[in-house]
């Protein structure tokens, strides 16, 4: 009977765990790949004439990360919309107080919801104070629209796959 190796079997262990390795580092170069293509705009910064520039992601939406009340969002622009529209959840998360209950037209249908203001809204280096806003059950708990109780305060512009937005004067 011929001798095993008696390091057979620590090579094989070593073999999975590079394996492994490759398998992890490849769903995570992907996993970014794919939220950088749904969301292009994870910094958006003034550039030197004064404007937040944004990409249009694959879907032809303008994505971009935010802030609300300083907690960091994802934020989907939104020109039909008009208040800032946020989940129940994340208005839970804010602490922010419950007003008058109103009826919300989505593309899903009507739902109940409430009014409440926001202390401040930041887009890049854009920021806007005691916006009005609603919340509701029935939103996504991940994304908040972005809508016109924000955009009136900025002038936009859109060129091609960019969205160009300044804060009036």
């Amino acid at each position: 009977m011929p001798e095993q190796n008696p390091h057979r079997r620590s090579g094989v262990i070593m073999l999975w765990i590079a394996w492994l390795l490759v398998l992890g580092g490849g769903w995570w170069i992907a996993d970014r790949w794919l939220h950088h293509q749904e969301n292009p705009n994870q910094r958006p910064a003034l550039n030197a004439n004064g404007a937040v520039v944004l990409e249009r992601n694959r879907q032809g939406h303008y994505v971009a990360t935010g802030e609300i009340n300083g907690r960091k969002v994802t934020f989907l622009l939104d020109t039909g919309a008009t208040s800032v529209a946020l989940s129940a959840r994340l208005a839970r998360e804010l602490d922010l107080q419950r007003g008058a209950e109103i009826r919300l037209d989505t593309a899903n249908g009507s739902v109940v919801g409430f009014t409440t203001r926001l202390d401040s809204v930041r887009l890049g280096d854009i920021v806007v104070h005691g916006v009005s806003a609603v919340f509701s059950e029935g939103m996504m708990d991940d994304t908040v629209l972005l809508g016109m109780s924000f955009l009136k305060h900025l002038e936009f512009t859109q060129r091609e796959n960019q969205l160009i937005l300044r804060a009036l004067r």
